[in-house]
């Protein structure tokens, strides 16, 4: 029987083995956690703008929850370094469930205040969802941590496609409860992220992060001690440099545009459920193409794929601007474009740091890059409903848009330094 590597130590499983196990929980946990990653895109915004009367500061529960997100991104990947993904991912979540329930309290009271300390907590589902991506590439072979990367981020795609659509549903059951009709959407998210929370914890078994780290032991050992190396720090560093900046440049404008949107639509007459179709179809676009994003990051480099998510970006923010505000199909299709370039930057930038950092220190290195990607979205979120009260919605998609070209000049320096 051909060999198809390394045994593994006694008593722990196979890498193989334990990988499909460890992405069938992954899986299942990031589906229940995109409907409660959906319902602040949806109704964020709306909220925000009830409660205060004006746009101005509409773009702020998006900049809180991205801001924590970014404190979130740091606990859970100090967690993880220390004791596993298991227990980082499961808190994270758990810690989302608590902001959704602040959240509905805050509505309940009219009290903008409680909604945003709660949306900033709310934060933390956020970036645990994100931080999942990571613990499935810890097992992978390295041909292939694209594309366990891609399994992870499609599984979100379920629930974040159907959780904006039962914005209407839920409104409803919020009513009946006595609840403002907004709320509605962070009953399901509290929900979701506390089931997310409990799949984890209870079968998240064994722990890839920690696995990973026995295999590597057990594989030194039986190289007699010789370490492959992925490569000198010099070498390695301009690489995890684009990788961050890549996921860096897509959040901040993905996160601007999508922000901005519904509040754009319901000011030229769109309903809640108008807006959550168009939001379902952009949450779709920055998860279900991602099992084809894996594949063109395995197959043909992730340089090439951040490149091509600049030049989408960049189309999304020009079909943005030119749409008519009573299109919802083009507003859909602008936003659809805008997931889809978000999705070739993550997707490549999470390649090249994980290709590149040591997987000794990698948890922590994710889950320091995730601090950036996290703050990129709470300035995006934060400014855009200042560029759209100043100059309208057109002149921040057309900025943006502009703004994702600076990968370009990025990939061209690093290959130089290569």
């Amino acid at each position: 029987m051909t060999s198809t590597g390394p045994a593994a130590p006694t008593g722990i499983p196979t890498r193989s083995e334990a990988q499909r196990r460890v992405l069938t929980v992954l899986v299942t946990s990031q589906i229940l956690s995109g409907a409660g990653l959906a319902a602040g895109i949806t109704v964020g915004a709306l909220l925000a703008q009830d409660m205060l009367g004006s746009t101005d500061l509409a773009g702020l529960p998006s900049a809180l929850f991205t801001a924590g997100s970014a404190l979130a991104a740091v606990a859970v990947g100090r967690v993880s370094q220390a004791r596993g993904r298991r227990p980082g991912l499961a808190a994270g979540y758990l810690t989302g469930a608590v902001g959704s329930a602040g959240v509905i309290a805050a509505a309940a009271l009219d009290n903008p205040v409680l909604l945003f300390i709660a949306l900033f907590v709310y934060g933390a589902g956020t970036a645990t969802n994100l931080q999942a991506r990571y613990a499935g590439a810890d097992l992978a072979a390295p041909a292939h941590r694209a594309r366990a990367v891609s399994t992870v981020l499609v599984a979100t795609t379920l629930g974040g496609v159907v959780g904006p659509n039962l914005a209407a549903p839920t409104g409803t059951l919020a009513g009946h409860l006595g609840l403002p009709a907004l709320a509605g959407p962070f009953l399901l998210a509290g929900a979701a992220y506390a089931l997310a929370a409990l799949v984890l914890a209870g079968w998240l078994r064994p722990d890839p992060l920690l696995l990973a780290r026995a295999l590597q032991r057990e594989e030194r050992a039986q190289a007699s001690g010789v370490v492959a190396a992925s490569g000198p720090e010099q070498a390695r560093r301009p690489v995890l440099l684009l990788g961050a900046l890549t996921m860096i440049l897509t959040q901040l404008v993905m996160v601007a545009i999508m922000t901005m949107t519904p509040v754009h639509m319901h000011d030229h007459g769109h309903g809640t459920g108008a807006s959550g179709l168009v939001i379902a179809v952009h949450v779709g676009s920055m998860y279900l193409p991602s099992p084809l994003t894996g594949r063109l990051v395995d197959r043909h480099g992730p340089t090439a794929v951040a490149a091509a998510s600049g030049l989408t970006l960049l189309t999304a923010g020009l079909f943005a601007a030119a749409a008519p505000a009573d299109s919802v199909g083009l507003l859909a299709l602008a936003l659809a474009l805008l997931g889809l370039g978000w999705n070739l930057g993550l997707v490549s930038g999470t390649a090249m740091i994980t290709d590149a950092a040591p997987l000794a220190t990698r948890a922590r290195t994710q889950g320091t890059v995730d601090v950036a990607i996290a703050v990129a979205g709470a300035t995006g979120g934060l400014a855009s409903g200042l560029v759209v009260s100043t100059g309208g919605y057109a002149v921040l998609s057309l900025a943006g848009g502009l703004l994702a070209l600076a990968v370009l000049p990025a990939i061209a320096a690093t290959a130089k330094s290569r």
